[in-house]
């Protein structure tokens, strides 16, 4: 048996969401190909049944996968991924494999406490996505092996020739916890004073929610909700924006904000989850408290009104894709985990 073999536990690679942006990231990555990596897909988007007969599926395979490869490398968010990927951890653990945890959140369900602490006590490395995350799993969660941080990569894009729009994006679920309804409210709040601009409220959730809401503001002509996107759609729409909001009352570390940086998008954000690790306040991002309609309007306003500053902001934005969140800083730090767990 090859010993440099790992297997990825994660979501189906047609889920939309971060974990799934990230791998899809990850395959293009030299240490995809020097361990051999093999993404074993546990859940997909659909019914309950559909979701139910897929991680069905998932087990059957994991009993003649996980015992060829040498390193189990689990992404684990909230209650649900947890029960998932639970019995996978047991036997790999039962297998002796050396099993790496990959924290994409930083909240969990108190009930499912003693899981959790379970799992980050007995795995071999655990990966946080902030400093702060880290440092609870350590002390809450007794984390007794390694235990470090990797931010999730930046995607490399080529936005020369593309024209600026008047556009303030926004791209994720649409759920109360995005804060997008505050967005909504502070874009309405600047319309006033920049009647040209259009806000773009760019995922899936509470769409028909959300355009009421728009329409209640006055402002249902100036907000556009394209859906979920993806490909040449999310490029194109990514290229044009000027001004990127995600009001986030909860976060790990949200892949949206990595995409702005990867366009060079100046962007407004809140202080949460792994954010205040990265984001200096009017130095490479504007952030603003959850839930404060006022300093948020000021913060788009401020956006609006100067190009130089949007340029500056921008500028910042796309140094740290290529630096802090570039690809081949965390392809080294992934290496060096896995020859760690391997020697």
């Amino acid at each position: 048996m090859n010993r440099q073999r790992v297997l990825m536990i994660a979501t189906s690679k047609k889920t939309k969401g971060g974990i799934t942006a990230v791998l899809n990231i990850y395959e293009k990555f030299p240490f995809w190909d020097k361990y051999h990596v093999k993404w074993l897909e546990t859940h997909s988007d659909g019914s309950n049944f559909h979701k139910l007969m897929f991680a069905i599926k998932a087990y059957f395979i994991s009993l003649t996968i996980i015992p060829r490869y040498s390193i189990i490398h689990i992404h684990l968010s909230e209650a649900p991924s947890l029960v998932r990927k639970l019995p996978l951890f047991l036997y790999s653990k039962l297998w002796g494999k050396k099993t790496v945890i990959h924290f994409h959140t930083n909240t969990i369900n108190n009930t499912f406490f003693p899981l959790y602490k379970f799992v980050f006590k007995n795995a071999n490395a655990v990966i946080t996505l902030s400093r702060s995350v880290r440092d609870w799993v350590i002390s809450s969660l007794g984390a007794k092996k390694e235990c470090i941080v990797i931010y999730n990569p930046c995607r490399q894009v080529n936005t020369l020739n593309i024209e600026k729009e008047k556009i303030v994006l926004y791209a994720g679920v649409l759920n109360k916890k995005k804060g997008y309804i505050d967005l909504i409210e502070a874009f309405a709040q600047t319309t006033k004073e920049y009647p040209d601009w259009t806000l773009v409220l760019a995922g899936n959730g509470e769409i028909k929610q959300g355009k009421e809401y728009a329409k209640k503001s006055g402002i249902e002509d100036l907000v556009i909700f394209p859906g979920w996107i993806t490909g040449e759609e999310k490029h194109n729409l990514f290229s044009k924006a000027s001004i990127f909001c995600l009001p986030s009352y909860a976060e790990g570390f949200p892949t949206a904000i990595l995409d702005a940086c990867s366009y060079g998008i100046p962007f407004i954000t809140t202080p949460v989850g792994g954010i205040p690790d990265i984001v200096i306040d009017g130095k490479n991002g504007y952030l603003f408290h959850p839930g404060d309609i006022v300093e948020l309007k000021e913060k788009i306003s401020l956006l609006m009104g100067s190009t130089l500053q949007r340029q500056k902001l921008g500028h910042a934005a796309k140094d740290l894709s290529q630096n802090t969140f570039g690809q081949k800083k965390i392809n080294e730090e992934l290496d060096k985990l896995y020859q760690g767990l391997l020697n």
